[in-house]
């Protein structure tokens, strides 16, 4: 019984689970539940610490403990303490420049790292918007060319039953089955890439390596921008891209570093305090005039910097290497978001020109089959004639569904560029 049991749950657990989703919920998932973005919050959490641990000398500390000891003699210190029953110790930096710079430094890269979330973020949201279009398109695509098999077995068997009574030459049959087998083979090719494309949003989700994730049918249309320009589209991506801020943020960071570095020299303030519980077996009334068990310090260390050695000068060198790459980087950036956002825009027009003609060509077909419909019924034309007529109206479908997949894929990336995809397309 347990085996029969096992043999039939094991094929069921390496099928996986199919979740129907829409664009929204994907999209939703996507964001609250991806490796990818769940990574770069660590990141930004790390960022976090880093900023803890910078500003971490500027923090009291108390410590507490004992130098207990039996002397002989001379009570002599125990590293730098005379011997007690108990002694705590507090100490702060009040006054350390080198280091409060640090501490801006880790801010500004506590800031990237906010900035790299938001960069993964839209990543993710694009490759799932992609994915979810692809594979839309794709089963839409087999269903219209499961309609066409249908059609081309009829049109076979029409010209099969001509052939036979001699009405019609071999290789018309020929002809026919050729079409329905690459048909066939076109519809094995939509089925495969529409199963890898249902892996791919499963895998962007963190499921199950046997899991898909499957695009409801939904009639989607991506928002379009509401910008009247070209130019004006060019503005918004510089404003909001997140590769621009990255590079402005590093470069905030790294004159931090520099500044750090140029304060080597500046001096030094560091709260001390200290207590010690005095024992009279330790001999101090032998040495000393006075004897008192509580005692205490408070005061300040102040340290002067006379040497500082080279390295804090390396270090300034370095950040100011950074910075002068940084900025190289910043102009390049900019260029290169200015074109790429102009590239998109075009494709978008391009895109939207190129779906205004696969509906018009699909129309016409459509009122062509109604043509010939109507001089089937009044016997003027076959039904080979027809089936033909509705091939060529299935074809003129995936060409609409390949313009459409453009156009919306156009818009992404256009919504990409400008850094409104999120908000655009938020659940």
């Amino acid at each position: 019984m347990t085996r029969f049991l096992i043999a039939l749950l094991f094929p069921l657990a390496l099928s996986g689970q199919v979740r129907t989703l829409t664009l929204r919920e994907l999209l939703g998932m996507a964001l609250a539940q991806s490796p990818e973005v769940a990574l770069a919050r660590l990141e930004e959490d790390k960022a976090n610490d880093d900023i803890t641990l910078a500003r971490d000398p500027f923090h009291p500390k108390l410590s507490v403990g004992s130098g207990l000891a039996k002397n002989f003699g001379f009570p002599m210190s125990i590293e730098g303490s005379a011997p007690s029953i108990v002694q705590a110790r507090v100490g702060a930096s009040i006054y350390d420049k080198p280091q409060s710079y640090r501490v801006q430094a880790a801010r500004e890269r506590r800031k990237i790292s906010s900035l790299d979330t938001q960069t993964k973020r839209d990543e993710v949201t694009h490759r799932a918007a992609t994915l979810y279009l692809d594979a839309l398109r794709l089963r839409q695509g087999i269903r219209v060319l499961q309609s066409q098999i249908e059609n081309l077995n009829r049109v076979e068997a029409a010209v099969k039953a001509r052939v036979e009574e001699g009405r019609d030459l071999a290789v018309e049959w020929k002809r026919a089955s050729l079409r329905l087998l690459q048909t066939k083979q076109r519809l094995r090719s939509f089925e495969t890439e529409a199963h890898n494309a249902e892996v791919s949003m499963a895998a962007l989700l963190g499921l199950g390596v046997n899991d898909l994730v499957r695009p409801k049918d939904e009639d989607l249309i991506i928002p379009t921008m509401h910008l009247d320009s070209e130019e004006l589209a060019i503005e918004a991506a510089l404003a909001a891209s997140n590769d621009l801020k990255r590079l402005e943020t590093g470069l905030v960071a790294k004159s931090w570093e520099v500044k750090a570095g140029k304060a080597a020299g500046l001096p030094k303030i560091d709260l001390v305090a200290q207590y010690g519980l005095f024992a009279k077996f330790n001999n101090y009334e032998d040495y000393f005039r006075n004897f008192q068990r509580h005692n205490g310090i408070v005061g300040v260390s102040i340290q002067l910097p006379i040497l500082t050695g080279s390295a804090s000068k390396a270090m300034a060198s370095q950040a100011n290497v950074e910075m002068a790459r940084l900025r190289l980087q910043t102009s390049s950036a900019r260029n290169r978001i200015s074109s790429e956002v102009r590239r998109a825009w075009q494709d978008v027009e391009r895109a939207m020109t190129s779906s205004d003609l696969a509906r018009l060509e699909l129309d016409l077909q459509r009122e062509e089959v109604s043509r010939v419909l109507a001089l089937v019924g009044e016997g003027r034309a076959t039904a080979r004639q027809l089936e033909e007529m509705r091939y060529l109206e299935n074809e003129k479908w995936l060409t609409l569904f390949d313009a459409r997949f453009s156009l919306e894929r156009a818009r992404l990336e256009l919504l990409r560029q400008t850094g409104t995809l999120v908000a655009q397309l938020r659940p």
